[in-house]
């Protein structure tokens, strides 16, 4: 078993964007800029933002937050919105999700510029990524692809199991992994909380991506032997054996997967780290107007 490092990962590719920022000053280019909305103070969505931050400025980019209360009005963020859109000195734009439910989600990321849309949530993106031209990939599907390809996992011909059809990861993982690129060209299978029949399923993937949303879902009996997993789940559970009283797992019940697998990635440390460098990773993209021009 080779456990799959996203935080090695993670740390070497802040590394080369870094070194394509430091190229960028030394001929007096423009400096890759990310902004961030921020509503209300969500513990995990005001530290994510805050990771976002440091992760810019560690690699050199320029990085801004706009920040509402939780009562903010749909019209006053739309505004905000169309104001980022026009300002030609940032390169990227993110939502922090989920919006209060008096804001509707799709119509606030419907109305980000496509070409500022580093999460890749927007329909134009989307339908890019569907069709195989160049686009902002939405940052977990990303990192995944990043380290199926740093590890040199073959994906050819391969059976791929993706538990999950949410539109953040299981759909997009799906395209990617059927697409005729490297990585890519797998058969795919998605399942759900509606399919039937789930472990025989499972045991027969050569590759698993799990992101179910329930701790330790996957045991050791619905996995192949020498399969690759990618665990994207994390659960904060109580625990007797840390400082803070509480430890992190994931979807896969990994002491015991972990016996089975050829490739495994750890909760914390695997899938985790790679979004936010996915997202520096489009904001570089869209600094160079290497998607839309």
């Amino acid at each position: 078993m080779k456990l799959i490092d996203g935080k090695k990962i993670s740390a070497t590719i802040k590394e080369e964007i870094a070194g394509e920022v430091q190229k960028i000053k030394d001929q007096g280019g423009k400096i890759p800029h990310l902004a961030a909305i921020l509503v209300g103070d969500d513990p995990a969505s005001e530290t994510y933002v805050n990771n976002k931050s440091k992760a810019c400025e560690k690699v050199g980019f320029d990085s801004s937050t706009y920040r509402f209360p939780s009562d903010v009005s749909e019209e006053e963020l739309l505004e905000t919105v169309d104001f980022i859109n026009k300002d030609h000195e940032i390169d990227g734009l993110i939502v922090q999700l989920p919006l209060p439910d008096h804001i509707d989600n799709q119509k606030v990321i419907q109305r980000i510029a496509p070409e500022k849309d580093v999460d890749g949530f927007h329909p134009v993106n989307v339908g890019r990524m569907t069709i195989g031209l160049p686009s902002y990939v939405s940052a977990t599907p990303h990192g995944i692809m990043e380290l199926l390809m740093r590890n040199r996992i073959d994906t050819r011909g391969k059976n791929c199991v993706i538990l999950g059809r949410s539109n953040i990861v299981g759909k997009p993982m799906s395209l990617l992994m059927a697409r005729n690129e490297e990585p890519g060209n797998a058969t795919v299978t998605v399942c759900h909380s509606k399919t039937q029949n789930l472990p025989e399923i499972t045991s027969k993937a050569d590759i698993l991506i799990v992101a179910i949303g329930k701790a330790e879902f996957v045991t050791a009996d619905m996995v192949k032997e020498g399969a690759v997993v990618i665990d994207v789940g994390i659960h904060r559970v109580p625990s007797d054996k840390t400082k803070s009283g509480f430890r992190l797992i994931g979807d896969v019940r990994f002491d015991e997967v972990a016996e089975k697998a050829s490739f495994i990635t750890p909760v914390p440390g695997g899938v985790g780290p790679m979004t936010i460098v996915s997202l520096l990773m489009n904001t570089l993209k869209a600094a160079k107007r290497e998607i839309y021009g």
